[in-house]
C-alpha cells in the first residue's frame, strides 16, 4: 500500500478484510512507504510492516538492490497490490522481485506519463479488477476490491477504529479544543487569519491544542502568535500518542490531514476545512462510510476533483478553493458544534 498518512489511516479500516486471504497461521507483510508508518499501530501486532523509502527505492540503484533481494527471500505465496495509482517503476517492480506463486491487484488509473509501461507491467498480474470510475471514495473503492477477492458482498465500513486499537483518553479539567492548521502541501492550508478567529470565538473556559509535526512552525511563521495565548499549548506528539488526546476533545478543526481521518475514526466531532481537489475521492467521506461526528467544509468548483492537478493560479498563496472557504460560514459552525458537544 504505497499512499500517504491519511491513505493509510483509511486503508487501516479496510485491511482486515484482505487480511482474510492469509491461510491459518499464515504471516502477514504490509509493505508501507516509511513515512506511512508512523500510524502503523492502527493495523495491530499481528502484522509485520515493512518500511520503504521509495524516494531512495527510486534513486538509489544499492536499496532498490537490497529491497528487491528481501523481497524475494521472503517466498511470499500471495501478493496483493491495493494500489490504484500504480508508478511502473516503483509499484510494479516490488512486485515483480516479489515473484510470488499468485498476484492480485485493481486495475490501474490511467497515468498518461506511464500509461505505455502499465500496460505492459500487465503481464505481471494474474488477475487485475475493474475497481470503477477514476473518481470514487477510496475506502468504497478498496471494499470494492477486498469483496472481489474474498467472494464476500461487505458494505463498507464506516470511518470509525476497532475497539482494539481505541487507547485510554486523557483526563483533563478544562475541555479542549484541537486545531490542526498545517498540511504537507502548504496551498491547502487556510490562512493564519481563518485560525486567528476561531480562537477568538473558543470559549475561555476551554484549552486550546495545536497539533501538528515537529518543524511545522518554522515553516509557517505567520501562525507563530498561536504560541503566545496563555490558553494554547503546542503537541508535537506522535500520531500513536496523540490518539488518546484526540479521543478526549471536545472538537477538532483541521485541515484534510491525516490527523483529521484519525480524529474521525477516534469518534471525536470533527470539522475538516478542505479544498475541492479530492472532492468524491476522499472528502467528504462518502455517505455510507460518514459517522455522524464528521464534517466538512470546502468550496464548490466546477473544477473540484483535480486530485490536486490545479489548473488556476494561486490564491494568496492557496489553492483558489482553499482561498475562497468562507470564514463566517467555519465560525459559524464551529459555534454550533461547540454548542451540540455540551449536550
Amino acid at each position: 500500500s504505497s499512499g500517504g498518512i491519511g491513505d493509510t489511516v483509511l486503508f487501516s479500516l479496510v485491511f482486515r478484510r484482505f487480511a482474510r486471504l492469509a491461510k491459518e497461521g499464515e504471516p502477514i507483510t504490509l509493505l508501507l512507504r516509511e513515512n506511512a508508518t508512523k500510524v502503523g499501530f492502527l493495523f495491530g501486532k499481528y502484522v509485520s510492516i515493512y518500511a520503504l523509502n521509495y524516494e531512495r527505492f527510486a534513486k538509489d540503484r544499492s536499496y532498490r538492490k537490497s529491497t528487491c533481494q528481501y523481497l524475494y527471500d521472503s517466498n511470499f505465496r500471495l501478493v496483493v497490490s491495493t494500489d490504484f495509482l500504480r508508478h511502473p517503476k516503483k509499484d510494479d517492480l516490488l512486485v515483480q522481485a516479489c515473484q510470488a506463486s499468485e498476484v492480485l491487484a485493481m486495475e490501474p488509473r490511467s497515468w498518461p506519463k506511464y500509461d505505455r509501461a502499465l500496460q505492459k507491467n500487465r503481464m505481471l498480474y494474474d488477475r487485475l479488477y475493474d475497481s470503477g470510475p477514476i473518481v470514487l471514495d477510496k475506502i468504497v473503492r478498496w471494499t470494492g476490491f477486498a469483496n472481489w477477492l474474498t467472494d464476500e458482498t461487505l458494505a463498507p465500513p464506516q470511518v470509525k477504529l476497532p475497539p482494539e486499537i481505541s487507547q485510554a483518553t486523557v483526563a483533563g479539567n478544562r475541555p479542549t479544543v484541537i486545531l490542526v492548521p498545517f498540511s504537507a502541501v502548504k496551498e491547502k492550508q487556510p490562512p493564519a487569519s481563518l485560525f486567528s478567529a476561531i480562537v477568538e470565538i473558543i470559549p475561555k473556559d476551554h484549552d486550546i491544542v495545536i497539533a501538528c509535526a515537529p518543524g511545522d512552525f518554522l515553516k509557517n511563521r505567520d501562525f507563530d502568535f498561536l504560541l503566545h495565548l496563555s490558553n494554547v499549548r503546542l503537541d508535537e506528539s506522535s500520531l500513536e500518542n496523540l490518539l488518546p488526546v484526540l479521543q478526549a476533545a471536545r472538537l477538532v478543526v483541521s485541515v484534510d490531514t491525516a490527523t483529521m481521518h484519525l480524529s474521525v475514526a477516534a469518534g471525536t466531532t470533527t470539522l475538516c476545512l478542505a479544498s475541492a481537489a479530492y472532492v468524491g475521492e476522499i472528502i467528504p467521506y462518502a455517505p455510507e462510510i460518514t459517522p455522524k461526528n464528521a464534517y466538512f467544509i470546502y468550496t464548490p468548483m466546477a473544477c473540484q476533483s483535480c486530485l490536486g492537478n490545479c489548473i488556476h493560479s494561486m490564491e494568496r498563496g492557496m489553492f483558489p478553493c482553499v482561498s475562497r472557504i468562507k470564514q463566517r460560514e467555519v465560525l459559524a459552525k464551529v459555534l454550533r458544534l461547540l454548542d451540540d458537544s455540551e449536550c
